[in-house]
């Protein structure tokens, strides 16, 4: 394991080849929001299955986001899809989710690292992962369309109220 792989405040760890490792724990990292059939197209939605999407936030960022509005540098970003279901259990009416992870991304912002400042991963499993190219739909939908920092902040209920009081906030 290299260093900073289980601690979430000292930023991304990269294999030498640059593929990210994915953080130990982020299910123990700040949680921002969770979605339900999210989709950032108009074309229909798989009809046989449902998921949520849950999106977590390194520690240190997130005390820096705080204080400023901004998201820091090595600020990592985790949105996990897991599926949906509706029978199990005691459980009738509406969905919960499952253990059953069907995606798992990061946005990571490394400076240094990234043109634009920001880096795209997918892993599968939790193997290291490669950059998304830069010419994914991913990049651009983010710079037009985040809220904060390339990032969608419009939808994570505890930080949209920071940010347009720190009059970091761009409407969509």
């Amino acid at each position: 394991m290299l260093a900073g792989a289980t601690n979430p405040t000292v930023g991304p760890a990269y294999t030498a080849g640059g593929d990210l490792i994915l953080p130990e724990n982020y299910r123990d990292w700040v949680f921002l929001t969770s979605g339900l059939d999210m989709s950032y197209t108009d074309a229909p939605s798989m009809a046989d299955h449902s998921m949520f999407d849950n999106v977590f936030v390194d520690p240190g960022s997130w005390r820096a986001f705080k204080e400023t509005g901004h998201w820091p540098d090595k600020a990592m970003f985790v949105l996990e899809a897991r599926a949906a279901n509706t029978r199990g259990s005691i459980n009738k009416k509406g969905k919960y989710q499952t253990e059953d992870r069907m995606a798992l991304e990061l946005h990571v912002h490394d400076a240094a690292r990234f043109k634009g400042g920001w880096g795209f991963f997918s892993f599968d499993g939790d193997a290291p992962a490669h950059l998304v190219p830069y010419t994914a739909e991913c990049y651009a939908c983010h710079l037009a369309h985040g809220a904060v920092d390339t990032t969608f902040t419009q939808f994570y209920p505890t930080a949209r109220p920071i940010a347009i009081k720190a009059g970091t906030f761009r409407a969509d």
